[in-house]
């Protein structure tokens, strides 16, 4: 019973794919014409959610990553408070040459989708709270208001 209840806190992470399967997926998510551009995003992207997460759902994450993406989030200082998913997305913004609102948050799900996928559904539910309303969509999933009793 034990072991039932600790896996319900914290899935086990999915099996670790590779970083060039990682950005792969980034590139094709995106529309990316080279995985140069996809991989100088994902590196981005995955810096800055380093800093948005704490505890056993940070760990998770990084130990279902492919390690130089793991590294990225391990290496961050998490803020205080995380910023909204709008913040998140214009900060990311300010690194990308040329970039506008649509095409950062473009960028930003793209990389947050692929990271979805490559973790499986069970870690991202458990990501996604710590988190503030809007990352859901970047995620690459439907953002549900909680019923009104």
């Amino acid at each position: 019973m034990r072991a039932a209840r600790e896996s319900a806190a914290a899935p086990e992470p999915a099996p670790r794919t590779t970083w060039e399967a990682l950005t792969e997926a980034v590139r094709e998510a995106g529309g990316y014409p080279t995985r140069a551009q996809a991989e100088h995003l994902t590196r981005l992207v995955l810096t800055a959610l380093g800093s948005h997460l704490t505890g056993d759902e940070r760990v998770a994450l990084a130990q279902s990553l492919p390690p130089e993406a793991g590294h990225l989030i391990a290496a961050q200082i998490p803020l205080p408070h995380p910023l909204t998913a709008r913040e998140f997305v214009d900060s990311v913004s300010t690194q990308i040459p040329d970039s506008t609102p649509a095409t950062a948050r473009w960028d930003v799900s793209s990389v947050l989708t692929a990271v979805s996928t490559t973790i499986g559904p069970d870690l991202t539910d458990q990501v996604l709270p710590q988190l503030p309303r809007g990352y859901a969509l970047l995620f690459g999933r439907a953002e549900l208001a909680a019923a009104m009793a």
